[in-house]
């Protein structure tokens, strides 16, 4: 019997079903479903976790050319941060001081800072803790009163000599204050001047001023005291001595409130992202410090010397934990200095996000020191 019209066309279409079969069901083998797919690939619903966009486009970040921000240099150096981002782009931003720092973000130009715990404590007590959160640590130590050899052999050689330090109010600024009170000795904490005369000096001049004898020493972090001592100078004190356990913080990570609030998968991400670098910097040392100077050399055109960074590199200690008793002290500190009316700190700290993190890596939660956010 002739085929009709209909059975023709029934008979068109079946061959182009054949033919496309083979292309879908190795379409489907190469997504990873079927008896093709390897032990290797993800799970439909585990790819599209990991492919999921976040809520925001960007995350501004913000840090310091300074190696006590070590995570910030190799996470963004490496891409260990922005992989755990999904696409979410990272706009870094570089800062010479914590006041400008903090300005951004409470402006709203800045997202997530990297930063020091006095500008921290600064920032949370003039916006009446609206303003931002420390959402983890970074880093401890890495401090050091480096001086001219020639004119200061002992502690108490510095009476009547100038002393640098980054900023008034700074976290160093403020802990060679406190030194100086419990010697009993005294300084005027707004214009630097007494027993001994505290200059404030950007870390990117300190160094010539040290050369040109303008200063006799500088209480100051790595990398500019390890600068100091390629240009002659001695490490007089550690900072690390000072304190119990040797464990002091020296960066925090903190985040807009707003930022939080709005974007909390983007700041854990970010977290996923700091937690591990940490990670990999302890587990791959001479690489991570030559990442972080290869982050540097981008920021400020040139390498640091190896005498410079090899004796700065073991003296910072890479750190999930915020040390959060210890940031209680040091705005103890800022209070005896006059520095600061005595703060309300609770709630200064919002951990919540990075102890899921921290869990999920297996790793130990950390304390805010009962200055939670609640």
């Amino acid at each position: 019997m002739p085929a009709t019209a209909s059975t023709r066309t029934a008979l068109r279409r079946g061959i182009v079903a054949a033919a496309a079969l083979p292309l879908l069901i190795g379409a489907l083998a190469s997504c990873g479903y079927g008896s093709e797919a390897t032990k290797d690939e993800p799970k439909a619903a585990d790819a599209a976790d990991a492919g999921k966009k976040l809520s925001a486009s960007e995350v501004r970040i913000g840090y310091f050319p300074n190696l006590t921000h070590a995570t910030a240099l190799v996470g963004l150096q490496e891409g260990l941060i922005e992989k755990e981002l999904n696409g979410t782009k990272i706009k870094p931003q570089s800062f010479n001081a914590g006041p400008s720092e903090i300005e951004a973000l409470n402006g709203g130009s800045l997202d997530i800072g990297f930063i020091g715990p006095s500008p921290s404590i600064n920032g949370y007590v003039k916006s009446k803790g609206s303003n931002l959160r420390i959402i983890s640590g970074s880093a401890s130590g890495g401090v050091k009163l480096v001086v001219n050899p020639d004119k200061i052999k002992t502690l108490d050689d510095l009476k009547g000599k100038k002393i640098a330090t980054p900023q008034k109010g700074n976290t160093q600024d403020v802990a060679f204050l406190n030194w100086i009170s419990e010697k009993g000795w005294k300084v005027d904490p707004e214009s630097g001047k007494g027993d001994v005369s505290v200059v404030r000096t950007d870390n990117k001049v300190t160094p010539d001023a040290f050369k040109q004898g303008s200063i006799d020493g500088a209480w100051v972090p790595e990398p500019t005291a390890s600068k100091l001592v390629s240009d002659g100078g001695s490490v007089l004190l550690d900072e690390t001595a000072l304190w119990p356990d040797k464990k002091f913080v020296i960066t925090n990570i903190i985040v807009s409130q707003k930022f939080l609030k709005e974007h909390p998968d983007v700041v854990e991400a970010v977290l996923r992202g700091t937690v591990k670098t940490n990670e990999w910097i302890h587990a791959n040392q001479d690489k991570a410090k030559a990442s972080a100077n290869a982050r540097l050399e981008a920021e400020g055109g040139k390498p640091l010397d190896p005498k410079v960074i090899d004796p700065a590199w073991p003296s910072i200690a890479i750190t999930d934990d915020p040390l959060a008793a210890t940031l209680k002290t040091q705005s103890e500190w800022a209070v005896k200095a006059k520095l600061i009316e005595q703060p309300d700190l609770a709630g200064i700290y919002d951990l919540t996000l990075l102890n899921k993190v921290l869990k999920a890596a297996g790793k130990p939660e950390v304390s805010d020191a009962g200055l939670g956010a609640k």
